[in-house]
């Protein structure tokens, strides 16, 4: 359904239809008195005159009040007091013009009455503008025309002044009626455009179904002043999502959302299908989905039958289903890149899986067979040399599981931290113990100044970040380069710092080293999960603090934890 505005029917709607393509326009049968014609030409004749090639269809209808978005605008009756007024604009101008009598000519005094007919006109409407104009007649012919006091006429010219001061009167208030027409459907359009607008608004701004379902309930209560509820498919019945304060949904009215549901029509109060009901219920729908119904109970019965009501309900019908759409596509897609998410943590943690654990089995199991079959045969250090690499594959199978435990359990929140005062140099000191053997003769430069105040933290754990930030630096950086340890305190936080002089990561992955099984090209020979800062940076992050990679000078990588004090 479209709605047009402009100076003439006729013309509105043959522009529409050429624009459109339209070949056919059916009209409805003239009811207005054939008088009127004489003064009009009907907007039939209009349309057959101006229609060129488009078929005009004259049909006989029946008017109906009853379906939403057909119903003609209400005409307000004109009150008695109206007329009343009328009559008492030509008494008072016909007062004035018997005062003023000796000083003007009779046909200088239809002013006067042409005056009270526009004053009518602005102010009581169109028909008290014309009972002002035919009472402004007699009146003058009575009393200014003579003879006096009858309505006989002697000078026939005065006809022309009669039927000169009605005529006038008629055509100013007949234009005056359509200005004021006119404003109150720019004044209709102006409140139907900026509830829309604050709809818009307020649904654009929602993310989720609640906030979306609460603000088409405010705007319909401040727009509408109607009370109103959201009813939406669970399953295979329909569940009342949101409603109204005090509005209660009856059994029978769930009965008729779920008729509208399954048959996209508009049904209850205020239409021809199920019109027992108390709300007007809507479907939501869009071009591909059925989204749910729209129950509103306006506060006036005549509301139901007021062409700007049902276009605004109609309207606010469309937002909510449009914007009940976006917020269920914004859910499938998020819950669509959870699942991608998922499936690529899967399969990096089965490819992982395949590699980690099955390399450290196979030479296990090639050492144990190798040591079980040519015990007898293989010397001494060829046997040390077999449980060793046995011993370190053991190690590296160990570390691995260890990671993917302690990932697990930072993912599901169940680490507790045991804070405890530490020594920064007894927490540095413990992690470089615990890589002896790997260090062998690496350099380590340690900056870690004895004043450093003692922090609150989980040693085991800290100790544990430290100890996978060294393994990094000794897997990426050549055996021959130095690993630097630093720690400083810098407006009330502590920094401790691991750096090597291995070839850096390019600017892109510095923070993306810290996900899940993210690994950039590594060196040949060089293994790893790509769990191991990941695992400090929860650990870190648990403490309340903060960890960043940043690219040295001169080359390498230097890490960087924050803790607080």
């Amino acid at each position: 359904m479209a709605t047009l505005t402009a100076t003439s029917v006729a013309d509105s709607v043959i522009d529409y239809a050429v624009k459109h393509n339209i070949t056919r326009i059916v009209v409805g049968k003239p009811t207005k008195p054939r008088w009127r014609e004489l003064l009009l030409p009907p907007t039939v004749d209009q349309l057959i005159r101006l229609s060129g090639t488009i078929d005009v269809y004259v049909v006989s209808i029946e008017p109906s009040d009853s379906i939403p978005g057909s119903a003609a605008r209400p005409k307000k009756p004109v009150a008695l007091s109206g007329y009343t007024s009328g009559l008492a604009l030509v008494v008072t101008a016909t007062l004035i013009c018997w005062f003023v009598r000796p000083f003007l000519a009779p046909t200088n005094m239809v002013m006067v009455f042409l005056l009270a007919v526009v004053v009518a006109a602005l102010r009581l409407g169109l028909k008290p503008a014309i009972l002002t104009a035919f009472l402004g007649v007699l009146a003058f012919d009575m009393f200014f025309v003579p003879p006096y006091l009858t309505f006989a006429v002697a000078n026939t010219e005065y006809l022309i002044t009669f039927v000169a001061l009605f005529s006038v009167g008629v055509i100013i208030s007949t234009l005056v009626s359509r200005a004021r027409e006119r404003a109150d459907t720019v004044r209709e359009r102006e409140i139907q455009t900026d509830s829309l607008y604050h709809l818009s608004r307020d649904l654009a701004a929602a993310a989720d179904i609640e906030s979306l379902m609460e603000a088409v309930l405010r705007n319909i209560r401040e727009s509408l002043n109607a009370k109103a509820s959201v009813i939406l498919p669970e399953k295979d019945r329909m569940k009342v999502a949101v409603a109204s304060k005090g509005l209660h949904i009856s059994v029978k009215e769930m009965a008729v959302a779920d008729w509208v549901f399954r048959n996209r029509k508009a049904a209850g109060h205020g239409t021809e299908t199920l019109g027992s009901a108390e709300l007007l219920h809507l479907p939501l729908h869009t071009s591909g989905n059925q989204l749910g119904v729209l129950g509103i109970k306006l506060e006036n019965e005549t509301d139901y039958r007021s062409r700007q009501t049902c276009r605004l309900v109609n309207a606010f019908a469309s937002q909510t289903a449009m914007a009940l759409e976006r917020v269920q596509l914004s859910r499938q897609a998020e819950q669509a890149e959870i699942l991608q998410a998922r499936e690529n943590l899967e399969r990096a943690l089965l490819n992982s899986i395949s590699h980690d654990l099955r390399t450290p089995l196979v030479c296990i199991t090639g050492a144990l067979d190798t040591l079980r079959e040519r015990v007898r045969t293989l010397t001494v250090e060829a046997r040390l040399e077999l449980l060793d690499t046995a011993w370190e594959e053991a190690e590296r199978l160990n570390r691995f599981v260890g990671n993917l435990l302690d990932m697990t359990k930072l993912e599901a929140g169940a680490v507790k931290l045991r804070r405890e005062l530490c020594d920064v140099q007894d927490l540095v000191g413990c992690s470089l113990a615990a890589l002896e053997r790997r260090l062998g003769t690496r350099k380590v430069d340690l900056h870690v100044p004895s004043t450093l105040p003692p922090a609150r933290i989980d040693v085991t754990l800290m100790a544990q970040v430290l100890v996978n930030l060294l393994d990094n630096a000794l897997k990426y950086s050549p055996a021959s380069s130095p690993i630097d340890i630093a720690a400083r305190v810098d407006a009330s936080r502590l920094n401790i710092e691991v750096a090597d002089r291995g070839p850096g990561i390019p600017v892109q992955d510095l923070k993306r080293v810290f996900e899940k099984f993210y690994r950039i090209p590594v060196p040949e020979g060089v293994t790893g999960t790509g769990l191991g800062l990941s695992i400090c940076k929860g650990i870190v992050e648990a403490h309340g603090g903060a960890i960043r990679a940043e690219n040295r000078t001169g080359g390498g990588l230097r890490i960087i934890v924050t803790l607080p004090i």
